[in-house]
């Protein structure tokens, strides 16, 4: 038995499509039993007031407007549903299939929130082999991507993790800002950035990201300079463009970029560059067979770079304009 006033006989209303009380008198009526109040009392007060929740920010990344738009659209969904989420198993899916797209990080917050798990199916059991840890990144910009093979992306940073120096300069940074003091504010910007970090403006909120270097594992593309140098640029900047990006670390390489598999929502970035025909298998480094696989799908399709009767492998051009130039 519950006492309902007008608020929670909205949320029944919103749950169940119908009212269990009397408004005018607010009596003590049986309902059914549902395991998810928080988030269903959570929806009908944005529906009312087109405010998120407290404490939500603790959680996620996105802004208090990205955040509205979540609301609005779990709104909506939940609506529609029929019948409508009961257990906590039913609302986490409707959530993760409602903010599809979203940074995982965030969708995972969202969830943490109201307690909700994530469908069996969404959780991996384990990382693949060689896998150290896995990241996630802030929305890649379109100048950051090097070439068919690397980019530079920014992580979102625990405040816990940043070197105190740093957190220094980032409040110190905002003080000048607010005291029209520009000039020094941009030097203090210049130390943030030699120490590996980066103030973005992200869903119109300032954050401090991390700067990383990354080489997508297990491929090869095309250098700039080389035929086809520039497609594989371009069409690896279609593929990630204004996408926040799913990173499973192997390690580092030679250079110190990180050595990565990439995943862009659902979509696995080089098995995508390995399709189209926009980078090579590099056999050397990874042994994988399905990027042979896709590789020969390619060249039999006759697709980029495969267009050309006999494409000069990446690393060939290297030891070749290595010896020219010594």
């Amino acid at each position: 038995m519950y006492k309902i006033g007008n608020v929670v006989g909205k949320v029944l209303k919103l749950v169940y499509g119908r009212c269990f009380f009397d408004p005018t008198t607010e009596d003590v009526v049986s309902v059914p039993a549902v395991e998810v109040p928080a988030l269903v009392i959570d929806l009908s007060r944005f529906e009312t007031t087109s405010q998120v929740p407290e404490g939500l920010s603790k959680k996620v990344v996105a802004s208090k407007r990205v955040q509205a738009e979540w609301y609005r659209k779990l709104l909506e969904a939940w609506k529609d549903a029929t019948p409508p989420p009961k257990t906590r198993e039913e609302a986490a899916r409707l959530v993760i299939q409602t903010l599809e797209g979203n940074q995982l990080a965030d969708v995972e917050g969202i969830l943490a929130f109201y307690g909700l798990p994530l469908p069996a199916a969404e959780i991996p059991t384990s990382l693949p082999e060689g896998v150290q840890f896995e990241l996630h990144t802030l929305a890649v910009d379109a100048k950051d991507v090097g070439d068919g093979d690397g980019m530079t992306v920014y992580v979102s940073m625990d405040q816990k993790t940043i070197p105190i120096q740093v957190r220094l300069a980032v409040d110190q940074r905002s003080k000048m800002r607010a005291q029209g003091k520009y000039k020094k504010a941009e030097l203090l910007h210049r130390q943030i950035s030699n120490a590996g970090y980066r103030i973005i403006n992200h869903q119109d909120e300032e954050i401090l990201a991390q700067k990383h270097r990354i080489r997508l594992r297990g491929i090869d593309a095309p250098e700039l300079s080389m035929p086809y140098g520039n497609e594989a640029k371009d069409e690896l900047v279609k593929l990630v463009q204004d996408k926040c990006l799913r990173l499973l670390v192997y390690g580092l390489d030679q250079y110190a970029r990180i050595v990565a598999d990439v995943y862009c929502d659902d979509i696995f970035v080089q098995e995508k560059m390995l399709k189209r025909g926009f980078a090579w298998h590099y056999k050397l480094y990874d042994q994988r067979l399905e990027f042979d696989t896709w590789e020969k799908e390619a060249r039999g399709k006759q697709v980029g770079l495969w267009a050309s009767p006999d494409p000069e492998e990446p690393w060939e051009w290297k030891k070749r304009n290595r010896r020219e130039g010594s």
